[in-house]
């Protein structure tokens, strides 16, 4: 919520860019984007996340490995480009988010599986069209236990519904925790990793 509601109130009038739109976060993303009626585009590595994040209403997938991800947002929205990007990508992404956004859009940075988001001189923003970008970090959105119930309970009500689903593709013991970050890093997961302590 505190992404697609708080840092940015999506609507019927946005389209959106996710980075990494296959994987667990770009999963729920995509599906409660779709509910607020937004157009979304979904960045992947492989054709089978494309159709895996097809098949949870990704409106156009960008394979960020043969195609340059921001020629292809160009093209997708007619040269206007996207209102906001969602990057939990960080330091590898950040220039070409940049190129996606139209005048005044926002880059909402909430990860960093590449490494950090890089330092930048912040004349950027402005001779890239008066950006706006904000590094997110949850517990500024939570601050107590009532937010986390709101925020929370949302997010519960719409998987209770069947309105959001959440895909698990991979679950790990925990003595195998390494190689759950090694395949994370390496691309080799989709949707929602989680770590079982009792196998």
């Amino acid at each position: 919520r505190y992404l697609l509601r708080d840092s940015y109130d999506v609507g019927p009038e946005n389209t959106i860019l996710i980075q990494a739109a296959a994987g667990g976060v770009g999963l729920i993303m995509i599906q409660w984007a779709k509910l607020l009626g937004a157009t979304v585009i979904g960045t992947v590595s492989t054709e089978e996340k494309a159709d895996l994040a097809k098949s949870y209403g990704c409106d156009h997938t960008i394979n960020y490995l043969t195609e340059e991800f921001p020629e292809r947002v160009r093209d997708i929205t007619n040269g206007g480009g996207v209102d906001v990007v969602y990057d939990g990508v960080g330091k590898v992404t950040f220039e070409g988010d940049l190129d996606c956004l139209k005048p005044r859009g926002y880059l909402i940075g909430y990860g960093n599986a590449s490494g950090n988001f890089p330092e930048f001189d912040p004349l950027i923003l402005m001779d890239k069209g008066s950006l706006y970008f904000q590094r997110a970090a949850m517990y500024d959105f939570v601050r107590d236990r009532s937010d986390l119930e709101i925020m929370g309970g949302e997010l519960m009500d719409l998987v209770a519904s069947g309105s959001i689903k959440i895909e698990v593709n991979k679950t790990y013991p925990l003595k195998e925790a390494k190689q759950a970050h090694i395949d994370l890093m390496d691309r080799k997961t989709s949707g929602s990793v989680v770590y079982n302590p009792w196998a």
